[in-house]
């Protein structure tokens, strides 16, 4: 059976759309594994699902299928993909809809511009829900940021954990592009304080407005744009005294802009959705 697709990019982030409400889907982790194969498939960080809701009040279901065939809660660049997807194919009138994921709901929004912003919702920094394990550790505060030593190749790193619907482990780096990504990522996404694994960041705060920001992302390795981890890094580094809202983050794919008023208060993540070509596969 054939199955359409639409190649999508946010920021570089690149993504395999699937439109599940039209067209029967049932495909197993081999077969996404296979499909984001740069050289034997389509190729993609991440495949996107687009599915009827399952509960009231919501508009559609959206799942995210990593690369390595494991799928994840949240994906923030995707969520953008998302909603120019369902728009551009007729799916919703809305500009604006209500999305569940595995992490909880969050509410993209076509901008008149062609932009999405997205309300990611509130960051989680309890340890419990990352989940990171942080028995024996003892931590440092520096401003309102809980610091965690983590072992990563023999060297002791301050990391900010917390949640976007995702785990984080962030970093501060003095330069993104000496950092030491391809050596460490690995290491710390599959560290065993980590139990469902983590996604590394490493940002370099260039002003109080602007950061650069790199990421090893769980079951992925590094892409050119992370939105969650965009999301994670300009709160740690708000909450660290370092950074003022908005802040404009620079990607090796593009420039993504979060604002963050603190506390409870959402998470907004606003970037790019592109959509590259279409096609379709034999299931």
């Amino acid at each position: 059976m054939k199955i359409k697709f639409t190649k999508m990019h946010g920021a570089g982030n690149d993504f395999i759309v699937i439109d599940a409400v039209r067209q029967s889907v049932n495909l197993t982790a081999e077969q996404y594994r296979q499909l984001a194969d740069r050289r034997f498939g389509i190729g993609a960080d991440q495949i996107l699902i687009v599915e009827r809701p399952s509960q009231a009040g919501i508009d559609f279901r959206y799942r995210i299928f990593n690369s390595d065939g494991g799928e994840v809660e949240q994906c923030g660049n995707g969520a953008r993909a998302f909603v120019k997807f369902v728009v551009e194919k007729g799916l919703t009138e809305q500009r604006e809809i209500r999305v569940e994921t595995m992490s909880g709901v969050i509410s993209p929004r076509l901008e008149d511009d062609g932009q999405v912003t997205v309300n990611m919702g509130a960051p989680v920094m309890a340890l419990e829900r990352v989940p990171f394990d942080a028995n024996g550790l003892q931590a440092s505060q520096v401003g309102q940021v809980t610091l965690w030593p983590i072992d990563v190749n023999s060297q002791s790193i301050p990391f900010a954990v917390l949640s976007m619907g995702n785990p984080h482990a962030v970093q501060w780096v003095a330069n993104v592009d000496d950092a030491p990504i391809a050596v460490q990522g690995p290491m710390i996404e599959h560290h065993a304080r980590f139990p469902r694994r983590v996604n590394a960041g490493y940002m370099q705060v260039v002003d109080r407005h602007l950061i650069r920001l790199r990421v090893f992302e769980r079951g992925a390795g590094e892409t050119l744009a992370c939105g969650t981890g965009a999301c994670a890094a300009a709160v740690a580094g708000i909450l660290r005294g370092d950074l003022d809202s908005p802040v404009a983050v620079d990607t090796r794919g593009g420039r993504l802009t979060i604002s963050w008023q603190g506390g409870d208060a959402p998470v907004m993540l606003t970037g790019s959705a592109v959509s590259v070509f279409e096609g379709s596969f034999e299931s």
